[in-house]
């Protein structure tokens, strides 16, 4: 039977791990067992850290949000509901986008909703 030769297999996994702990500092960029861990932990983080934004821009849409809804004497909560109700479909990231950029818009959508919050 053939022998077999695992070395470029082997080059490749380490080259990979090499690469990715490109940058770090100390050990960690030069020896392999070193950056096998410091690469696994960043990767840990860079994966939490993608969850983490998600709730971060969230939370962002929503204080803008409601602070644009309070300028014109309407808590954030009512605007919500009161958006739910008349079917209107727009997501925060645009709402916040358009009480930032166009209050205008934003204050004739809000004027709007304390009407159908009457109703």
């Amino acid at each position: 039977m053939a022998r077999v030769k695992r070395g470029t297999k082997a080059r490749a996994r380490r080259k990979k791990i090499m690469k990715l702990a490109r940058g770090m500092y100390s050990g960690r960029h030069r020896q392999y067992a070193a950056a096998q861990r410091a690469v696994a932990r960043s990767l840990k983080y860079a994966y939490a850290g993608r969850k983490q934004r998600k709730r971060d821009f969230r939370s962002l849409w929503i204080t803008r949000i409601n602070a644009a809804c309070r300028a014109y004497d309407m808590p954030y909560n009512r605007f919500i509901h009161s958006l739910k109700l008349a079917n209107i479909t727009l997501d925060r990231k645009s709402l916040a986008t358009m009480a930032v950029d166009d209050p205008s818009g934003f204050q004739s959508l809000v004027e709007k909703m304390k009407g159908a919050a009457l109703q």
